[in-house]
């Protein structure tokens, strides 16, 4: 059976060729939260890239050894070597790693300034719902205060009108 026409086809990044995620990495309402990054885009591309525990480990092996060949990293993984070059590439595509040559093969490193950056959008994003958690926990504050004041001035009023009932005067 062939590929149906028009059938978005997955690409290595996961994005079915599109190159794009879908989001703008940004907060609806929140000016400035998605400008920490430098730009939506390049939020978007670190956190494609980061969704894939294959291409995780990859960081988290590089990480470890400071620079690596494809061959090197495709020996701590379950996949091909042909398989870790792709995932580099979106790695790399992503600002999370560099490629360069060493004679006749490439080695690769962690670039921390992509992930740093999505680190900081990811914080102001989290600052940003904070101050928006501590206004509705502001509002449901005070509007619990309201109801208990309006409770505390209806009870003082039934106490009022049934003082006048125990005075004595019979209606």
């Amino acid at each position: 059976m062939g590929e149906r026409r028009g059938a978005a086809r997955p690409d290595a990044d996961g994005t079915g060729g599109t190159g794009r995620t879908g989001g703008t990495g940004e907060v609806a309402g929140s000016a400035g939260v998605g400008e920490v990054a430098g730009s939506a885009g390049a939020v978007d591309s670190v956190l494609a890239a980061l969704a894939d525990p294959t291409r995780r480990r990859l960081l988290d092996l590089l990480a470890t050894y400071g620079e690596a060949s494809a061959t090197r990293l495709a020996e701590g993984l379950p996949v091909s070597r042909q398989a870790v070059v792709k995932h580099l590439a979106v790695l790399e595509a992503a600002g999370l790693v560099a490629g360069g040559r060493a004679g006749r093969e490439v080695r690769y490193a962690v670039r921390p300034a992509a992930l740093d950056a999505t680190a900081r959008w990811m914080a102001a994003l989290a600052a940003e719902w904070d101050r928006r958690l501590a206004r509705i926990k502001r509002m449901a504050e005070a509007a619990e205060h309201d109801e208990h004041d309006e409770r505390d001035e209806r009870d003082e009023r039934d106490e009022h009108g049934q003082a006048g009932h125990d005075s004595g005067f019979a209606p």
